[in-house]
This record gives C-alpha cells, sequence and structure tokens, in this order.
C-alpha cells in the first residue's frame, strides 16, 4: 500500500461514520480511530513489518484542497450543470483500457447515457448523466482519485 491509498482509505473510514478500522494486508497493519463527536481524528497507525515504526498519517491537508478548487469553477460557469462524483473512488473515463472513452468535451449526452466509471472497493460504478445537455469540459483526468460530491463534468443544458 502506498501513502496515496492510505490517505484515500483514512478519508473513506472518516467520511463514513465508522468508529475504528483495522486492515491487515500481508506484513501491513492498519487501526484508524475517529471519534463520532465533530468526527475528528484520533490517531491513525501504519506499521509494515514488525522491526518498523509506526507512523501518523495526515488525513485533514488533502481533503481541504477539493472545495477551494470547485469554489472559482462553479462562480464563472453558473449557466453549466455540475455532474459530481456520487462517492470515494477512482474514476476512469473507458469501460475498459481497450475501449473508447464514454464521452468527450463536445459530446451530447441524454438523461441516463453512461458519463464515466468510478471504482470503489473493487466495484465499478457506472456514473449516468442527471440531466441531456452537451458536455463543456470534463474536470478530472482519467485514473484520478476523487472524492465524494466532487465536480466530474460541466454540462451545458440548453
Amino acid at each position: 500500500m502506498d501513502l496515496k491509498e492510505i490517505q484515500n482509505l483514512i478519508k473513506f473510514v472518516s467520511n463514513s461514520g465508522v468508529a475504528e478500522v483495522k486492515l491487515e494486508t500481508g506484513d501491513i497493519k492498519i487501526t484508524i480511530r475517529t471519534t463520532l463527536e465533530g468526527n475528528s481524528h484520533d490517531i491513525t497507525y501504519v506499521q509494515q513489518a514488525p522491526m518498523q515504526q509506526a507512523i501518523a498519517a495526515p488525513a485533514a491537508a488533502p481533503v481541504a484542497a477539493a472545495p477551494v478548487t470547485a469554489a472559482p469553477t462553479a462562480d464563472d460557469n453558473s449557466k453549466y450543470v455540475t455532474i459530481k462524483s456520487p462517492m470515494i473512488g477512482t474514476f476512469y473515463r473507458k469501460p475498459s483500457p481497450d475501449k473508447p472513452v464514454f464521452v468527450e468535451v463536445g459530446s451530447t449526452i441524454g438523461k441516463g447515457d453512461v458519463l464515466c466509471v468510478v471504482e470503489a472497493m473493487k466495484l465499478f460504478n457506472e456514473i449516468e448523466a442527471e440531466i441531456s445537455g452537451k458536455i463543456v469540459k470534463i474536470l478530472v483526468d482519467d485514473m484520478s482519485p476523487v472524492e465524494f460530491d466532487q465536480p466530474l463534468f460541466l454540462v451545458d443544458p440548453s
């Protein structure tokens, strides 16, 4: 497990409302504890191999970055509808590596059309269009991690 995967796990656990999660994979042991009052982090330990030290992993810094980048986009493009991620996971523009992308900038979409896939815990979830319109901008790079409620697409409904 790399640091990015651990940070995504911490974010997922803190947003889920679970008090404690223990995960053991091979020589890695992870325990994440959160307090339910105010949803603040108590302490997080990551332990690799018995002889190495525990690492306190930061969880708050990456979470603060997403709303800051989303706010100016919403103001500048107020006539467009934003399609947001319904979950934490990894964003994919294609159904598989050898297939074409679901949509491009300029694509006309209809309600219920598949726009992308978000992988969460080895499950691939198709994200469908909530409205009809034209894709104006794709806000996330392919194979990038996404947060819950993170803007993915801007759509011109006219």
